[in-house]
């Protein structure tokens, strides 16, 4: 008899949560509707509960196998670390960490390589709980910041790292032109991000739209772009030297998705801890993870890592802008 009240009170669960989904979609309106997301996430605790410290993804190995799910988190730092090159680079590097969420990334950047790291976000309640996560002596600090119009000068990085911020751009191209302004002659820009199949070789069927719509809805996402896109992007900024070098994480990646899904059903403690207002706001999250999973196991999605190296003689478009208001 308990059995099948239990089964009777999850199946209302899941109904509640999916109905809740359909009707509260958190749309991208503008940068601020981002901001008020994260902030919202961050204050209510449940997404560092279930995801800790890292809000992205898992590097799992290649091929992938069973891995701690917040192991996998800051594996996939150090994986990234390694792809672009940075573990060659020397202590007291410095590095802009462009949506650094709560700060786990940037904290792993300073305490094991010696980096001198600096994490920007639009949320100002991701930078209060990034400072309060970061001991004393641990050279990361935090600030609110807009990715698309940094506050920092020309040349004033070493690296400039990102992950997974992509998708909340509007503007891809100043996303892209911002990150190589920032950078030093001779940096490093080191990207991981969520992107879609370049649609201008297959586009999408009606089904892939439909998932795409939802992928963006949901998260307050305006766009995915291609590996391809994004990366002739950063090429056109007229600041890279040399070619802009791509790889492919999805299949490295890729359990994570429904490994989310599985914390919520591994670890209970959450219902006692956030009650069942902070259930059902969990539960309202898991469409979009099994979508993605969809998505990222169909082809429609991929996981899309991007290294590219600032020109020594590179002039940012604000340095030109400035040169050609003086001459004038």
């Amino acid at each position: 008899m308990f059995l099948y009240y239990a089964l009777g009170v999850l199946l209302i669960s899941v109904i509640i949560g999916v109905v809740i989904y359909l009707l509260t979609p958190r749309t991208f309106e503008t940068p601020e509707t981002v901001a008020t997301s994260y902030d919202e996430w961050t204050e209510d605790g449940i997404l560092e509960f279930y995801w800790g410290e890292h809000i992205h993804l898992g590097h799992y190995g290649s091929p992938p196998r069973r891995k701690d799910f917040l192991e996998a988190k800051a594996d996939f730092v150090h994986e990234m670390v390694k792809w672009g090159g940075l573990d060659k680079l020397p202590r007291g590097t410095k590095v802009l960490d462009v949506g650094c969420g709560i700060g786990g990334s940037t904290r792993i950047l300073a305490k094991d390589y010696g980096f001198e790291a600096t994490g920007i976000t639009i949320s100002p309640k991701q930078v209060q709980r990034a400072t309060e996560l970061t001991p004393e002596g641990v050279s990361a600090k935090f600030q609110v910041d807009n990715a698309l119009d940094l506050s920092f000068p020309d040349n004033s990085f070493d690296v400039v790292w990102s992950i997974e911020a992509g998708p909340h751009m509007p503007d891809k191209n100043k996303y892209a032109q911002e990150m190589m302004r920032v950078l030093k002659p001779g940096g490093t820009l080191v990207v991981a991000d969520w992107n879609q199949r370049d649609d201008r070789k297959v586009p999408l069927n009606w089904w892939e739209r439909i998932v795409m719509r939802q992928l963006l809805d949901q998260w307050s996402h305006p766009s995915f772009s291609s590996i391809e896109g994004f990366s002739e992007q950063i090429a056109e900024t007229g600041l890279v030297d040399g070619d802009v070098v791509t790889a492919d994480w999805t299949q490295e990646t890729l359990p994570s998705w429904l490994e989310s899904v599985w914390q919520g059903i591994v670890r209970p403690e959450g219902i006692i801890k956030f009650g069942l207002s902070g259930f059902i706001k969990s539960l309202r999250e898991v469409p979009t993870m099994i979508l993605m999973r969809v998505g990222f196991g169909s082809g429609l999605c991929r996981f899309g890592m991007f290294k590219a190296v600032k020109a020594k003689s590179a002039t940012s478009t604000k340095e030109a802008n400035t040169n050609e208001v003086v001459n004038v």
